[in-house]
């Protein structure tokens, strides 16, 4: 029989454009099926309110806005559940760093910036 921890280590990668990234391990408090997203909440709340990240649940995997890297896996926070070990959750990589976990992540037809280039013809 395995016992559950009391906490783990949970670290997250910060940073923003132009400043060197840096790795932050926190003590979180265990709950069995606890989310990522649970945990970087949790630090936030609790710990350091300047960690950004982006959420919006209204339906499981239908907002895509807590999409990150959890241990080197692109994920959705909301579902990706809390290792017993430890977790490493970071930005996607393959898109745009804006600071922290939070990432560019609107499609580029959707992006005013990409539009109105393209209408002013550059």
């Amino acid at each position: 029989m395995s016992t559950q921890p009391k906490s783990v280590a949970v670290t997250i990668q910060r940073g923003a454009p132009g400043v060197e990234g840096h790795t932050e391990t926190f003590d979180v408090p265990y709950r069995e099926g606890m989310s990522v997203l649970d945990a970087v909440v949790w630090i936030r709340t609790n710990v350091d309110s300047s960690i950004a990240f982006r959420y919006s649940c209204v339906n499981a995997n239908a907002c895509k806005e807590c999409m990150v890297s959890v241990n080197g896996k692109t994920e959705y926070a909301c579902t990706a559940r809390l290792s017993t070990e430890s977790t490493t959750v970071g930005p996607l990589t393959n898109k745009t760093l804006i600071r922290d976990l939070v990432t560019d992540i609107v499609p580029p037809k959707e992006n005013l910036r990409a539009i109105l280039a393209a209408r002013d013809g550059g």
